[in-house]
């Protein structure tokens, strides 16, 4: 599953000096600020450091399901987009590993998740800039030297720490992702779960752990899937096909449960694709608070959405399960989970979850068993606890949320920076695999104070909002229109 690339130390890191001030200290290394490192390393004008907490790179390793690809083509690459002649490329990526003749045959423009991941991998390798098992604790700000002072604690390969440093940077960059989230509802009990109180009941887990539990899952008896999106359905299908081999054992049940009023596939039409632009980026930045709230409710489904190709697979595997007895699998939509409980085993028997769901439309509860839970309800943002010695230099919205300017910065001075925690401020666009790189060409704008990369202001065919000129004013009005009467 996994794809192969060559082994290579890569470059030796600098000896670490605590009293070096840098350009940039990158805090987190997801695909964000992997990318930037990717675009920042060719500069001599940008001496920049990434530091991270975990001891290497992996790219949701919990959702690395057997043939599952990304939802974007090749060219979200971490640095095609701002530049198609970087060595740390996509392609070549494919060209050092020998596969690229294969994706080529392949003819799909989509790369198995597992492949991005070890592409990732395989740039993180040839970068000097990233320092791993570095967990961030606190930031402060440098007066005197007109710096922030990243301090980190060094980690040892179980956890511990062996040691602290500090990093200085006339720029930080926060790339520290998104974390998972449950429904209230679940959050107990899965607080109750992670401590060990549910003996005798199978996994319950967000599905960003989905993997290391999937033997578990498949064992319990019955699993339940909640969520709404991709993850859902890819978690769904994956259990399925075990389901019906286990069918005869009583009470073998796979359920999904959504809030959605139907099983949204993602909507994937290219003028929609336009709204992963700069122009819908700034007509979204510039909305009211309120309004840009409604709006990324209702645009969940341009990217929270579930593959139609996936959606048909779903429905075709139940069609072939179904062939000869009735397949043990419950899909119910426009449900939610309003309670949940633990209830133990009598006489040694598996405990079970019993949810308490409510169907929108019909205004009813009812209750359903389970053995074990993969709740897929997504990730957030949040303002990591860190930032506190230097939250008297941000900006916040009222919601106590980061507020990002149209540039990414969200301090006066524009030395902090913000990937993929702005899509309250900046839309579908920050999650965005596809205008990473975009972002990044903007943030090396403001850090070099020059266009090192273009960064395109238009790329849109249609126009968001209304145009500025003499097209939107009215119409004249006819003379005997204007009297009140019709035109004679």
């Amino acid at each position: 599953m996994t794809a192969t690339a060559p082994t290579t130390s890569g470059p030796t890191p600098a000896p670490h000096d605590p009293e070096r001030v840098r350009d940039v200290v990158g805090v987190g290394i997801g695909p964000f600020n992997l990318g930037l490192a990717a675009l920042s390393a060719p500069l001599d004008d940008v001496d920049a450091v990434f530091l991270d907490a975990a001891p290497e790179f992996r790219w949701h390793p919990g959702m690395m399901i057997e043939g599952a690809t990304i939802q974007v083509p090749f060219l979200a690459d971490l640095v095609t987009m701002a530049d198609p002649t970087s060595p740390y490329s996509f392609l070549a990526f494919l060209k050092a590993t020998g596969r690229l003749y294969p994706f080529y045959i392949r003819e799909s423009f989509y790369p198995l998740r597992a492949e991005y991941d070890a592409y990732c991998r395989w740039v993180a390798a040839r970068l000097g800039s990233l320092r791993w098992s570095r967990r961030v604790v606190a930031v402060e700000h440098d007066a005197a030297a007109d710096a922030f002072v990243v301090r980190a604690e060094v980690l040892a390969a179980d956890g511990t720490v062996t040691g602290t440093e500090e990093h200085r940077g006339r720029h930080l960059v926060l790339g520290v992702g998104t974390a998972p989230v449950l429904p209230p509802a679940l959050r107990a009990l899965a607080d109750e779960a992670a401590r060990g109180e549910h003996r005798g009941a199978g996994p319950l887990v967000h599905s960003a752990r989905y993997v290391p539990h999937r033997d578990a899952l498949a064992a319990s008896g019955s699993v339940t899937v909640v969520g709404s999106g991709q993850s859902a359905a890819e978690v769904y299908r994956d259990l399925l096909d075990g389901v019906h081999g286990d069918a005869d054992r009583p009470g073998y049940r796979l359920d999904w449960v959504t809030r959605s009023p139907r099983f949204f596939p993602m909507e994937y039409t290219k003028l929609t694709l336009e709204m992963t632009s700069p122009e819908y980026t700034d007509h979204f930045h510039g909305l009211p608070l309120e309004l840009r709230q409604l709006l990324g409710r209702e645009q969940r489904g341009l990217y929270k959405g579930i593959s139609g190709d996936l959606v048909d697979e779903i429905y075709d595997a139940l069609y072939r399960l179904s062939l000869d007895r009735p397949v043990p699998t419950t899909l119910l939509t426009d449900t939610e989970v309003v309670a949940a409980r633990y209830e133990p085993g009598e006489a040694g028997d598996a405990g079970e979850y019993v949810l308490r769901l409510r169907h929108a439309q019909l205004g009813r509860e009812v209750e359903r068993r389970t053995r074990a839970l993969v709740v897929a309800t997504g990730y957030a943002a949040s303002v990591p606890a860190f930032l506190d010695p230097v939250r008297h230099l941000l900006r916040f919205d009222e919601l106590g949320r980061l507020d990002v300017a149209r540039d990414y910065t969200v301090d006066d001075a524009r030395r902090v920076h913000v990937l993929n925690g702005e899509e309250h401020t900046h839309g579908v666009t920050a999650p965005d695999l596809g205008f990473a790189a975009w972002r990044n060409s903007v943030v090396l704008r403001t850090i070099t104070g020059r266009e090192v990369y273009p960064v395109e202001e238009r790329i849109a065919f249609q126009t968001f909002g209304l145009p500025d000129d003499a097209a939107t004013r009215p119409a004249p009005v006819p003379a005997g229109e204007r009297a009140g009467g019709e035109a004679r």
